[in-house]
């Protein structure tokens, strides 16, 4: 088992910055791939950003690209999205999630966290 534990979700305004925190715990070798997803209200949810702790690699939703920035420090067993440039679109619960192989697809990944609120005000 893995337990993930979100945090850092607030409200910010147009333009601002947030960094989302997300700390594993448990079985986290058997895991070691972590995304980012997000679901706005009457949306589905959606992917945000993935990396893997082993290999370093990376990769993130088009919208994602310019403006946030996934990091892992390995030694806290934690996984951070740095999100610039943040806009109302934003606004939204942010997840994060782990599995075994990389893949972007939503389906798939074995543990979620609870979600932490993002909130971006106009």
């Amino acid at each position: 088992q893995v337990q993930l534990v979100e945090s850092g979700g607030e409200l910010v305004q147009t333009g601002g910055s947030l960094r989302l925190s997300c700390a594993a715990s448990g079985r986290t070798f058997n895991s070691p791939v972590m995304g980012w997803f997000r679901q706005a209200p009457g949306k589905e949810r959606e992917f945000v950003a993935i990396i893997s702790r082993r290999s370093g690699n990376t990769d993130y939703a088009e919208y994602a690209k310019d403006r946030f920035t996934i990091s892992t420090e390995n030694e806290k067993n934690t996984v951070y999205l740095q999100m610039n440039t943040l806009k109302p679109s934003d606004t939204a619960v942010y997840y994060c999630a782990a599995r075994r192989t990389f893949s972007t697809n939503p389906l798939g990944w074995d543990y979620w966290g609870q979600g932490t609120q993002v909130t971006v005000s106009s």
